[in-house]
């Protein structure tokens, strides 16, 4: 077995596979093709699985490094399944000086898990933001495209529920 080959198991019957592919043959003679490739890939598998990034890289006759690269490069890209909702609380200057932090800390209590983790029942993906543009609002947080503004920790539980 080639090393660069999966094991044959669930990708034999997995027709995102098969997407895969016809995705790799669409682009692989387009110069530039890596990004929009990797974000369409994203689109049908909900992230860039290490066997994904194989195929893309076999496909487009570039190295692995190269994808991996790229995939981590931006923020837009994520190696590990995210949660049906995102969260994304802001830590810039404005949100951070009025309690940002706190309120970070009771997601992270509220939800079990930290930074860039996605809860064990796959519903919530949480991450940070540097501005969401609701400076006056601060702190802020958005739960997919809601925006939540004068956050208080106390509040965190409620707006979870609504999830």
């Amino acid at each position: 077995m080639e090393a660069n080959k999966c094991c044959g198991c669930a990708q034999l019957t997995d027709p995102r596979y098969e997407q895969l592919a016809e995705l790799i043959e669409r682009y692989k003679t387009k110069k530039g093709a890596l990004v929009p490739l990797l974000h369409e890939a994203q689109e049908i598998f909900g992230y860039l699985p290490e066997e994904v990034q194989r195929r893309v890289a076999d496909g487009l006759g570039i190295p692995l490094s190269e994808v991996y690269g790229v995939a981590t490069f931006y923020s837009l890209f994520s190696l590990k399944p995210r949660g049906k909702h995102k969260i994304g609380i802001c830590l810039g200057t404005a949100c951070y000086v009025r309690g940002s932090g706190e309120v970070l800390a009771e997601l992270e209590k509220e939800l079990a898990i930290k930074v860039n983790d996605t809860t064990a029942d796959g519903k919530f993906t949480l991450e940070i933001a540097r501005c969401i543009g609701a400076c006056g609002l601060a702190p802020v947080m958005t739960v997919d495209e809601d925006v939540f503004g004068r956050l208080t920790p106390d509040r965190i539980k409620e707006i979870l529920a609504r999830y």
